[in-house]
């Protein structure tokens, strides 16, 4: 619906707007991002916290919080797209050394940008011999046209044939299915690699997945993965809610307007990205019009319905045997339940999230 309707804008603006081209970013700034994990695990748990935050193709988010006094030893962590065979994986590259870090990006992005399989393990070998790197498969059956558990068989299997050696972990992702996930072990556990938690956020709501840890650093944390093959994941409440209500409140989130942001974040077109009218850097929809069409904010008012708490309980009574089935398929033994938390004795909870 929000797609037709800004396409119905298109005639409207003052360049034609190309929507395969553009994209959006997250309501939270990367400190507001940092502060909503870490309040999870310190203030709900009672545990210390460990965040690593990504975001696609960029460090830049880690970079910004390296600058603070509380954020200053924050992994330099990104998302890494890689195309292959005709579709789109993504890693989850946490810890990389700063002193090589934009080196390693550069590396990263030329793959991106004209992909070729000899390098694709030239760069992952590079990635594993750093001993505090930890390289993550991320939703590894979800595809980059969200087709879920539809991903081409044979690709993945062509691809993990290449990557395994260099890849430490397989990701329990957050906003995924419990059916997704359960399926995500199985190939972790034929892979043999273990589990890892992410996040994956794209609103505001805390990440409801969390490794538990004993580990004071995340290099210690690394080699936990790495060299014991030893992981410990903690699901929140919040994933136990459906797929679909967790994904209404992703949208929610995004289209709302946050007037105590800082500029850029608080409107939801000023977080909406398209090419310039010649086809050069991206700019905000905002800079299209001074507000929104009106027809485009009636059609936003009518989806922000769904944040009435009435219609919210109405689709919790819809799919509510979509949480029994969720709670069934939850395997103790790979993934922990909040009230286990003191039988691994854990000291920490680390948070990787992904901002986009």
């Amino acid at each position: 619906m929000l797609h037709g309707a800004l396409r119905k804008q298109c005639d409207k603006a003052r360049f034609p707007i190309d929507f395969s081209r553009a994209y959006w970013t997250p309501p939270l700034t990367p400190q507001l991002a940092y502060e909503t994990e870490k309040n999870q695990i310190e203030n709900t748990l009672g545990l210390k916290s460990l965040v690593s935050l990504t975001d696609h193709d960029n460090i830049e988010a880690p970079l910004l919080l390296r600058r603070e006094r509380e954020t200053a030893g924050m992994p330099i962590s990104l998302e890494w797209s890689v195309p292959f065979e005709g579709t789109i994986f993504h890693l989850g590259v946490h810890n990389l050394p700063s002193s090589q870090a934009h080196a390693i990006m550069d590396d990263l992005a030329a793959y991106t940008r004209n992909p070729n399989e000899k390098m694709l393990c030239e760069l992952l070998a590079m990635l594993s011999a750093f001993p505090g790197v930890l390289v993550v498969f991320n939703h590894p059956l979800w595809t980059q046209t969200c087709v879920g558990v539809h991903r081409d068989g044979q690709v993945l299997e062509k691809f993990l044939s290449c990557a395994i050696e260099f890849l430490h972990a397989f990701e329990i992702n957050a906003t995924r299915s419990t059916r997704e996930n359960k399926r995500v072990a199985q190939l972790a556990e034929q892979w043999d690699r273990p589990l890892v938690s992410g996040g994956d956020r794209h609103g505001c709501a805390a990440s409801g997945a969390l490794n538990l840890t004993g580990a004071e650093t995340f290099r210690e944390f690394v080699d936990e993965i790495r060299r014991e093959r030893r992981s410990h994941v903690l699901l929140m409440p919040q994933y136990s809610e459906p797929v679909s209500i967790r994904t209404t409140r992703t949208l929610l989130d995004v289209i709302r307007n946050y007037p105590e942001y800082p500029v850029g974040s608080q409107r939801w077109d000023e977080r909406v990205f398209h090419p310039d009218a010649n086809g050069g850097l991206d700019r905000p929809l905002s800079s299209l019009w001074k507000t929104p069409p009106a027809f485009l904010e009636r059609i936003l008012s009518s989806i922000r319905l769904l944040e009435n708490a009435v219609v919210q309980g109405a689709m919790r009574r819809m799919f509510r045997a979509e949480v029994s089935e969720s709670r069934r398929e939850i395997e103790p033994e790979t993934i922990l339940a909040p009230d286990l938390i003191s039988a691994i004795s854990a000291e920490e909870a680390i948070s990787s999230e992904a901002l986009s």
